[in-house]
């Protein structure tokens, strides 16, 4: 069983030899926002408490019936799904955004647009040549940094093969701000705060 699988490698490395390309190895290396099963967890448990604080308050009463109970669990289900984080993860030129349906993923080598949307929570909205669109919370790319490691290095791909349009001055500036975010980090975990 061994032997097929190598002998096909093989003619794989010599085919790619004399086409003077050599195979790219396929990435199995996959970064996860690092705090998504926390903020996960706390959403489960904030529409949970919601709901048995008011099943509680409603049967303490005495005036807890099915429909009554019916709507306190949709009450509870809704706020789980407003407080539920979309779940970010990256790998060799790719970044995805999973949702309560479905996922959308977008290819950072080959990305056409970078914008920042302001408001409560600042967000990233990226656009890859294929017309693929996400959006994820700077927080998330700050408080993972192989998750920004993984975008940047496939955005400035993008800026080399000249697909990124708009965006460029923003990718510099988000560079710097989350850059400077990590070593102040690095700083205080290390007990050298900058006001020290």
């Amino acid at each position: 069983m061994g032997r097929p699988m190598a002998r096909r490698g093989l003619a794989l490395r010599v085919r790619a030899k004399a086409r003077g390309t050599h195979p790219r190895p396929a990435s199995r290396t996959i970064v996860r926002d690092r705090g998504w099963r926390r903020e996960a967890r706390s959403a489960w448990c904030f529409g949970l408490g919601l709901t048995g604080l008011l099943t509680g308050a409603d049967a303490a009463r005495g005036t807890l019936d099915w429909p009554r109970g019916g709507c306190w669990t949709v009450l509870g289900a809704t706020l789980l799904l407003v407080l539920r984080p979309a779940r970010v993860s990256a790998g060799e030129d790719w970044l995805a955004v999973r949702g309560l349906l479905r996922e959308r993923r977008v290819r950072t080598d080959r990305l056409t647009r970078l914008r920042r949307l302001d408001g409560v929570s600042p967000r990233l909205v990226l656009r890859d040549a294929s017309g693929v669109r996400v959006e994820l919370e700077l927080a998330v790319l700050r408080a993972n940094p192989l998750l920004w490691h993984h975008l940047e290095t496939g955005a400035r791909r993008s800026r080399e093969h000249g697909t990124l349009h708009e965006g460029t001055a923003l990718l510099t500036a988000l560079a710097e701000h989350i850059d400077s975010h990590a070593a102040r980090g690095i700083l205080q975990a290390s007990g050298m705060d900058a006001g020290s």
